[in-house]
């Protein structure tokens, strides 16, 4: 792999109050807790040696914070379509919840009454890539977990339904990059939190 072609680095946001406890947060503006404040500094230290030639980051707190916290906040660029799926009437339930109402129920197949449909999800993703291709040289994004899975899926040129083949921890770090060429996308490094431990 050339060094010389691009990476579009992809960083979770650190834990929340809902992310503990598995509820589905979407456009609910939480803070981040004491650990997920510690999990986002950890990821900065792994991340300042990079160059970027772009930082953007979702306008919720949880994502606006880590990317504060990991050093990026001076630079970063608030991007509205960053924000997590919009689940609607499934907003703060866990899936366990959402299985009661609507059993075989899978957000990346199905959407959210109310909210968001895995297409228009997907839309968004690709708007952020077409721009992230465009931008010369490294970027780095911070948003919520099943949107960074959707941006996963949509490099690959998968269906949105795609984005339910990976997973996420907070405050993890993802790499999207290219095998010889720029026709050749590829998934460099997936939901690594080794910079817990350092």
């Amino acid at each position: 792999m050339s060094s010389k072609l691009p990476i579009v680095y992809l960083a979770r946001h650190g834990q929340t109050e809902w992310s503990r406890s598995g509820q589905h947060t979407g456009l609910t503006d939480l803070p981040l807790l004491p650990e997920g404040e510690y999990d986002a500094e950890r990821l900065g230290a792994r991340l300042r040696k990079i160059e970027f030639a772009a930082v953007w980051t979702s306008p919720l707190i949880r994502a606006a914070r880590t990317c504060e916290l990991a050093g990026f906040g001076g630079v970063a660029e608030v991007d509205p379509d960053l924000v997590e799926w919009n689940y609607g009437e499934y907003e703060g339930l866990t899936n366990a919840q959402i299985q009661e109402l609507r059993p075989g129920w899978r957000v990346f197949e199905h959407g959210c009454p109310g909210g968001e449909s895995p297409e228009q999800v997907a839309a968004r993703a690709d708007r952020v890539l077409a721009r992230a291709r465009a931008a010369g040289g490294n970027v780095l994004i911070f948003s919520s977990g099943h949107f960074t899975r959707m941006l996963g899926a949509r490099w690959l040129l998968l269906p949105p339904a795609g984005g339910e083949l990976f997973t996420l921890a907070t405050a993890s770090l993802s790499a999207l990059g290219y095998e010889h060429n720029l026709n050749e996308p590829v998934i460099q490094l997936w939901n690594d939190v080794s910079h817990y431990e350092t």
